[in-house]
């Protein structure tokens, strides 16, 4: 049987739980240079968490950057990948947007992911770029 996935924000004392998460998957599972991960804008970041039950198992962040939002660092563990754990990150972290301002909506997607976030409207915009030695793509939010 499968478990409830619950999504919402992160509260103050849950952000040490938010850096593990992105360490393990980040840093140890795509070599991202720490410095590079834990950049110092976490501070003026909106965090979400998202737990299988009772496990804390991915998360992602949201920063408002010239006057955009702007989707960061969406991370599940491996072993709660194929869940759909992701995609409800997406869809909360995207209901906030619409909550708030009316702001368009844009993300970095790792090459892999492109397919992936065009199923929420995104859609490629620009050239190929390298962000922790990994190939990305921006990407924007089409008829939000």
């Amino acid at each position: 049987m499968r478990e409830k996935i619950i999504v919402r924000l992160a509260k103050l004392e849950e952000i040490h739980q938010v850096f593990d998460i992105r360490r393990i998957v980040f840093v140890i599972g795509q070599d991202c240079p720490p410095r590079e991960e834990f950049d110092g804008l976490d501070d003026d970041a909106i965090h979400f968490i998202a737990f299988y039950g009772e496990k804390l198992v991915g998360t992602a962040r949201l920063r408002e950057v010239d006057e955009q939002y702007k989707l960061e660092r969406i991370a599940v563990l491996e072993k709660f990948r194929g869940f759909n754990i992701g995609t409800e990150i997406v869809k909360t972290m995207l209901n906030f947007c619409k909550s708030k301002k009316n702001l368009p909506v844009y993300l970095h997607s790792q090459e892999y992911a492109i397919q992936y976030y065009k199923k929420f409207g995104f859609s490629e915009i620009g050239e190929q770029f390298f962000e922790a030695n990994i190939p990305h793509r921006k990407m924007t939010l089409k008829n939000r």
